[in-house]
């Protein structure tokens, strides 16, 4: 069972067929239940009422019979038959004087029976039969000595109604009427507090529930101690629990976020720390590979190219740190205007294409001269980071670059010949920190590659997608708009973790 938006409160979603409110439905069962109540009395009354009907027809035909039969005694022959007559017409019965072989004397009826069904009825003595009147109970008085072979037959019609029953109908139709009035006031009275109620607990549910609202609510007033209140007070019960429970989260909630700005300010505090002596570093590396001092040997020229590589990787993954800190502080701003897409992805396949020397992969970029409203330098970071994570995770066969227009954007599209993804880890290679396994392995990059590129597209009011396959490859594609629109924020600021999407084969 459940509610029904933008319907009546009284009226329930239960397959199609609505229930009635309280209010109607109570009242309307005390009536039809009074009135089955008041048929089956009246039904009873009326069997009782025939019953006692028949009775005192029989008791008037055995009467009639007995009474009569002592008059023909001692009234002469001749007289005999008018005494039968006037009786009959008298008494609205009819009348027969018959012998003991079933021969009518006297008739005062409306036609006679039968010799053998006379003998029949004088065999009986008494019961009922059917006669031209309808329906009779008869009575045979023997007329006694010295009369002994005459008998005197009397049929009184029963009613077809009950003695009474116009004034039984009427009476139980009276009292049902009363009652059941007054019990249809008292159950609607009783179910109109009762709906009150139901509506007032309602009501205090649906205002917690409107927008806008505090997420944990206020207790209900209970009203009453009946099952509405006991119902109320259980859902009291219950809003304060989840009152706690919230207040519970809102403070696990704070202190998580204060550690994530801590930590947010401890990377970028370090990483600023870190990049002084390490530009040193590369300064004075670059002097000395320039040979400025003198000339080098062989292996002190690859120690140091192998020191400048390494340190160039460390500012790598110093400066995604950074960029991770300003996207989660809010600081990153986007300076926004118009960029030659295609001539940036020529810039960054040239410096892949040096990197790929060592490895039998060929980096090339295709499409025509396109212009997004974005900042170049973060087109550069987000094409740099595709096209080198598929330059590193690629050993052979291709790395292909495409800029083409799409609609209001412009499509740039990465697609390789590596490893491909595997579906499970497609829903978590944009999160922070994630590597692959291969990856991890290695311990190449700092898993942050994938997570800041996704969230430069989005301030851009760009998306980006992946489409890959087990040992064919993958294809991440960019859209970045040609028009100017607001920037997004460039955090996530949510309770729950921001969306995930689509995964490759590693991250930086």
């Amino acid at each position: 069972m459940r509610w029904v938006g933008g319907r009546d409160p009284g009226v329930y979603d239960s397959g199609r067929m609505p229930r009635r409110s309280l209010l109607t439905l109570a009242p309307t069962l005390v009536v039809v239940l009074g009135i089955a109540v008041a048929a089956i009395v009246s039904l009873l009354g009326f069997v009782q009422l025939r019953s006692h009907g028949d009775e005192a027809v029989a008791e008037r035909s055995r009467l009639l019979a007995l009474t009569l039969a002592a008059r023909l005694r001692a009234t002469a022959t001749p007289d005999r038959a008018a005494v039968v007559e006037k009786a009959a017409r008298h008494a609205g019965a009819e009348l027969l004087l018959v012998d003991q072989a079933g021969q009518v004397v006297v008739d005062g009826s409306l036609g006679a029976p039968g010799a053998r069904d006379i003998v029949s009825l004088l065999v009986s003595g008494s019961g009922e039969v059917e006669t031209r009147v309808g329906h009779t109970r008869f009575f045979a008085a023997p007329l006694g000595p010295p009369l002994e072979n005459l008998a005197l037959l009397s049929f009184v019609p029963a009613p077809t109604l009950p003695f009474a029953t116009g004034s039984l109908l009427g009476s139980v139709a009276a009292l049902t009427a009363f009652l059941v009035g007054a019990a249809a006031f008292v159950a609607f009275a009783f179910a109109r507090d009762v709906y009150a109620d139901v509506a007032y607990v309602r009501e205090r549910i649906v205002e917690m529930a409107r927008e806008g609202s505090g997420p944990s609510g206020k207790s209900v007033a209970v009203r009453d101690t009946d099952q509405v209140g006991i119902l109320t007070s259980a859902f009291n019960q219950l809003v304060e629990r989840f009152t706690a429970a919230e207040h519970a989260y809102q403070h696990d909630l704070e202190g998580a976020l204060a550690f994530d700005r801590d930590r947010s300010a401890f990377l970028a505090a370090l990483s600023h720390e870190l990049r002084t002596p390490l530009n040193a570093i590369l300064g004075f590396a670059d002097v000395l590979l320039a040979e400025v001092d003198g000339p080098l040997s062989d292996e002190a020229r690859d120690n140091l190219t192998v020191l400048r590589r390494s340190a160039d990787h460390l500012r790598a993954l110093i400066d995604d740190i950074l960029d991770l800190s300003a996207l989660e502080s809010g600081e990153l701003e986007l300076d926004l205007g118009q960029v030659d897409v295609f001539g940036v992805a020529a810039e960054v396949v040239r410096e892949a294409r040096v990197t790929a020397e060592g490895k039998a992969l060929a980096v090339t970029l295709s499409g025509r001269p396109v212009t997004a409203w974005a900042d170049a330098r973060r087109v550069r970071q987000i094409l740099g980071n595709l096209v080198g994570n598929a330059v590193k995770f690629t050993r052979g066969g291709s790395v292909d670059v495409s800029v083409e227009p799409s609609g209001e954007f412009v499509s740039i599209a990465v697609a390789d010949t590596g490893p491909g993804i595997d579906p499970a880890q497609r829903a978590v290679i944009f999160e922070e920190y994630w590597q692959a396994p291969s990856s991890r392995q290695s311990r190449i990059g700092s898993g942050l590659g994938l997570a800041i590129t996704r969230r430069l597209v989005r301030m851009h009011g760009g998306n980006i997608d992946l489409e890959s396959e087990i040992g064919k490859g993958s294809r991440f594609t960019v859209n970045l708009p040609m028009l100017s629109r607001p920037a997004k924020p460039a955090r996530f600021i949510s309770s729950a973790p921001p969306p995930r999407e689509p995964a490759t084969e590693g991250a930086q």
